[in-house]
């Protein structure tokens, strides 16, 4: 008996999704039984917990299973389990929309190469829909553990599925797939044992097909065949490590994260004394579309004595670690373990603290090239954590990487520690093993030396701006390094930060800049030229541009750091910076305010012929304009446009009148 069919649409996602399937956007197609089982093993996994406060819910069925059955004939494979169910509601919400948020962002990240967009699916959860790779029709029959109603849900993938309750069915979910005429291949036993073999030995519940006799057609078996497990059925993180081959560990993590490409890094570890637990790592390649939501779920899968416990457990790992996959399975923790006694349990906070910094140092064992394309995903997420994470901060550091003047090509990045490498004469090891360290000095030792040990730095609002602004002329003339911050977090990270192996950060264009004397001729002559004018005289410009500017500037002042341009503008030591400003006002707080110096090149031609302005109007517009190019300097909006416009035409005809 059932009731009446009812044909629902699919979300539109959902719907563009599935013509993406149906035009093979897969390249490999025999990855939908992986899918499948991965989902049956989810839902065991699910009932197994939930039957630890309700054995009721598997007494009908205590051994759980996933079976694979096929049919020759009519070109149909079924992939049945005996685990949670879903109730009829379930069925329409889970099978007929895409449950995670984000969608749109992954269509408009395809590009058309099958290849790289196959590795997208993975980023979305969307591992059912694969069966329509090789179904011209799916049927699924499902009922939930301790419900009597079960449900059918079909589809051929077009717009539409109906869905309708049944009076019988086991516990759990059968999908049976109607395969296309070119994919009855998969409807073959030696075919489908090859992939479960190859994709899902790992997976701790047996998957079972029936024992096939050679030279026997199917058709004569009987109707109730002997089963055979045709995979290991243990579960990988329980093996030692020297039995599980790299492949296993690649698949576990396909099975686990249901991403589509290898793990850049991975690392299993068992823990035994005061702890025991067992954890296994990954480091993917690619970001998820929703890495900045910070609300989303996200963490490790959690087991206890290896029963599933549940997924996304956060309270395993640090927020800034939140892209990690993998699982972790103690011993010491109780079966009815909930997330509120997770967030307070001092054994937990101790696991935390040690996959941390087992997850750090993967990421520092990992090749410049591979790292460098782990930095491209996951950077700015890791900065985070230099301000949330104080015990991790150092090894946080290590792991930072840098655009910077030493090179100009933008996607070349450094480490800290080549920054300091690059020191001349900072210490013995900074020389190559047997030079004298007074020996000869060469033109690119002497141009990157750094007289006081700092470690500098510029935040700017992209690289093409960093490297015009003026803060850094005086730092070009003298060869100083300096490291390019970009990132819409690097103001606020760096508020953490302090100094790295005792060397102190120096934001440049902040506060006062000693830079000592310098030793090259050519540079102290430089240097004199700026003092082309008495102190007096300097004193007098600058009170003078100090009247005009009053209100908008903390002071007007000589500046050590300009040698091209005219004027700059320079924030005071504690002053919230352009980049904070806008994450404060975009949260809806107000930032604090503060007036920034203004320091005038007093050698630069266009202030010597300032202070020689003998009208007074002409001299105020003049002062405006340079206080006004110095904001633009910066990437920051003069605070009114017009009357700047005004000025500089005003400027434009005097120049023009014959």
């Amino acid at each position: 008996m059932t009731e009446t069919a009812q044909t629902l649409g699919f979300q539109t996602e959902a719907r563009k999704l599935l013509k993406l399937m149906i035009n093979s956007l897969y390249s490999n197609r025999e990855i939908f039984l992986r899918e499948l089982i991965s989902n049956a093993s989810d839902a065991i996994d699910r009932l197994r917990f939930e039957s630890l406060n309700d054995e009721s819910l598997i007494a009908d069925d205590p051994e759980f299973r996933i079976v694979i059955a096929f049919d020759k004939n009519a070109g149909e494979v079924s992939i049945e389990d005996n685990g949670i169910g879903m109730s009829r509601e379930s069925a329409i919400a889970d099978l007929g929309t895409i449950a995670k948020s984000g969608t749109e962002e992954f269509f408009a990240q395809l590009t058309g190469d099958q290849r790289k967009d196959s590795a997208l699916i993975g980023q979305f959860g969307v591992g059912f829909y694969s069966s329509f790779i090789v179904a011209k029709e799916v049927e699924v029959v499902t009922r939930r553990a301790g419900e009597d109603a079960a449900t059918r849900w079909t589809s051929t993938g077009d717009d539409e599925f109906t869905v309708e309750t049944i009076a019988d069915a086991p516990r759990g979910t059968r999908v049976t797939l109607r395969l296309k005429p070119d994919a009855t291949e998969f409807a073959d036993g030696f075919r489908l044992r090859s992939v479960v073999r190859r994709y899902s030995d790992h997976v701790g519940v047996p998957v079972m097909m029936a024992k096939e006799t050679p030279g026997e057609d199917e058709a004569d078996e009987a109707d109730e065949p002997e089963l055979e497990t045709v995979n290991a059925a243990k579960a990988l993180w329980t093996r030692p490590r020297a039995d599980v081959g790299d492949d296993e560990y690649k698949e576990f993590y396909k099975h686990i994260s249901h991403d589509f490409e290898d793990p850049a890094a991975w690392s299993h570890n068992k823990v035994e004394g005061k702890l025991e637990y067992t954890s296994l790592l990954y480091i993917p390649k690619r970001a998820p579309f929703d890495l900045w939501n910070r609300e989303r779920p996200r963490g490790l899968k959690l087991y206890v004595q290896r029963v599933f416990i549940m997924d996304d457990a956060e309270q395993f790992l640090p927020l800034y670690l939140r892209f990690v996959r993998g699982i972790v399975d103690s011993s010491d923790l109780p079966l009815n373990v909930s997330r509120e006694i997770l967030q307070e349990d001092d054994r937990v906070r101790t696991i935390k603290n040690a996959l941390a910094k087992r997850a750090l140092d993967m990421l520092g064992k990992l090749d410049a090239d591979d790292y460098n394309a782990i930095w491209d995903e996951f950077g700015q997420v890791l900065k985070e954590g230099v301000g949330e994470d104080f015990a991790n901060k150092d090894a946080l550091l290590g792991l930072l990487r840098f655009a910077s003047t030493h090179d100009p090509n933008p996607a070349q990045r450094t480490s800290l520690r080549d920054y300091i490498g690059r020191m001349a004469g900072d210490s013995d090891d900074a020389k190559p093993e047997g030079e004298d360290s007074q020996g000869d000095e060469s033109a690119e030792s002497k141009s990157e030396s750094k007289p006081d040990g700092k470690i500098y730095y510029l935040v700017a609002e992209s690289d093409a701006a960093a490297r015009q602004s003026p803060h850094l002329e005086m730092f070009a003339k003298r060869g100083i390094e300096v490291l390019l911050l970009t990132d819409r977090i690097d103001e606020w990270w760096m508020s953490f930060a302090n100094e790295f192996e005792g060397r102190e950060f120096r934001d440049i264009a902040r506060g006062e800049l000693d830079l000592g004397e310098a030793d090259d001729p050519a540079d102290k002559s430089a240097s004199e030229a700026t003092d082309t004018k008495t102190d007096e005289d300097g004193e007098a410009l600058i009170k003078r541009m100090a009247e005009v500017l009053e209100g908008q500037v903390e002071s007007v002042r000589k500046s050590t750091r300009l040698t091209e341009s005219a004027a700059c503008l320079v924030l005071p030591e504690d002053a919230v910076g352009a980049q904070m400003r806008r994450i404060l006002e975009a949260t809806g707080q107000a930032a604090p305010d503060a007036k920034p110096h203004l320091e005038v090149n007093l050698g630069h031609p266009l202030i010597v012929r300032l202070d020689a302005e003998p009208d007074e109007d002409r001299f105020k517009d003049l002062v405006s304009i340079v206080f006004d190019q110095a904001a633009l300097a910066e990437g920051n909006s003069v605070s009114e446009p017009g009357a700047y416009v005004q000025r500089i035409n005003k400027l434009l005809l005097d120049l023009l009148d014959p």
